[in-house]
């Protein structure tokens, strides 16, 4: 199957045709995730007590807190890239969690309680929300992973991530709770923060990091956030009852898509990240919201969340065959640069 011939078929089915963020909008306030400057961006800025770091995971602030420290402390890897870290690709996290909090998604879905409105507790993120849920493995996971790895050095306390009101069975809470439930997704994200932590133990000169090869963080880091999603995916399929159908739809086809994009080695640093997810829906889809004709998108929105419907539908139609002939066509570094160039095309065409 020529890589060509797959990539045509990946147009035919996603045309979008989606303007740049203006320059404006890519070094502007909302160049960062809300709040991101009040998040704790040292371990000690949360609460120590009993000898712990306790994180309150389902608080925004404290869950971006998590990010920022992931940020700062991997910083040093990505001087090479750009100014200001800009160039770190994790920035991708907390910038669609941001993306997640501003549009509402983190709120309760079910509106039994106030958790995460701005007439309640605007900074709660909802157990019940299907997207919080799916993030909590894209957030502390990673985090855990970080500090199992010895990212942080030798911490003086141990971590704890406070359980959620409910379904308290579907986390884990500290390195070694994560390490005996879910030992494989420890070991992908582990293996990232290891792979940066070898480069700098390599150079020659420690200033340089000259074993550090983007690809290789890139391919790292994607493989624990697809593995982190596929885990996830199907512990929350109960959750989607509480989002309008539109609303389940775009959060199965976005997971989906993921994977495809995730084949690519797509650069999620700052920049990029915040360019493409200007396509993103500014709210929570509803009923009555018909692709593509959603009056309050615009028709660079609407066509995204097409594709991304059509590209779900036919990798279901397929039986996942689709995801497989891209994954094959994506194997070599040529094959991943053409495809990372159709999906910039495709925003930006």
């Amino acid at each position: 199957f020529a890589i060509h011939a797959l990539l045509i078929a990946a147009v035919t089915l996603s045309p979008v045709t989606a303007t740049a963020r203006s320059e404006k909008d890519a070094t502007g306030e909302d160049t960062y995730p809300p709040l991101w400057d009040l998040a704790p961006g040292n371990l000690l800025g949360f609460l120590v007590k009993d000898n712990k770091i306790v994180i309150n995971a389902w608080n925004y602030q404290e869950r971006l807190g998590l990010y920022k420290n992931l940020l700062n402390s991997s910083a040093k890897y990505f001087t090479a890239f750009g100014p200001q870290n800009f160039g770190n690709i994790l920035w991708g996290l907390p910038l669609q969690h941001g993306w997640q909090f501003r549009t509402g998604r983190l709120a309760d879905p079910s509106s039994v309680t106030s958790c995460g409105y701005e007439d309640g507790d605007l900074l709660c993120i909802s157990v019940r929300s299907w997207w919080s849920c799916m993030n909590y493995y894209l957030a502390v996971i990673p985090f855990l992973g970080a500090v199992e790895a010895g990212f942080f050095g030798q911490l003086q306390y141990e971590i704890e991530i406070l359980p959620p009101e409910e379904r308290r069975a579907d986390f884990c809470y500290s390195v070694a709770d994560c390490r005996s439930r879910i030992p494989k997704l420890m070991d992908d994200w582990k293996a990232y923060f290891e792979y940066l932590l070898s480069t700098e133990h390599k150079a020659v000169n420690p200033a340089t990091f000259s074993s550090f090869k983007l690809d290789d963080a890139l391919r790292l880091m994607w493989r624990a956030h697809v593995a982190s999603i596929a885990y996830a995916l199907p512990k929350f399929q109960d959750s989607l009852k509480y989002l309008s159908n539109p609303e389940a739809n775009f959060g199965e086809d976005w997971a989906d898509a993921v994977d495809f994009i995730a084949a690519t080695h797509f650069s999620t640093d700052l920049l990029t990240t915040n360019r493409f997810q200007a396509f993103l829906p500014q709210r929570m889809l509803v009923e009555g919201d018909v692709l593509p004709f959603i009056s309050d998108f615009s028709p660079q929105q609407n066509r995204v969340l097409l594709s991304l419907r059509a590209l779900h539908k036919a990798n279901q139609l397929t039986g996942g065959l689709l995801l497989k002939l891209w994954q094959k066509a994506m194997s070599t570094e040529a094959g991943r640069k053409m495809g990372r160039k159709l999906i910039e095309d495709l925003a930006s065409s």
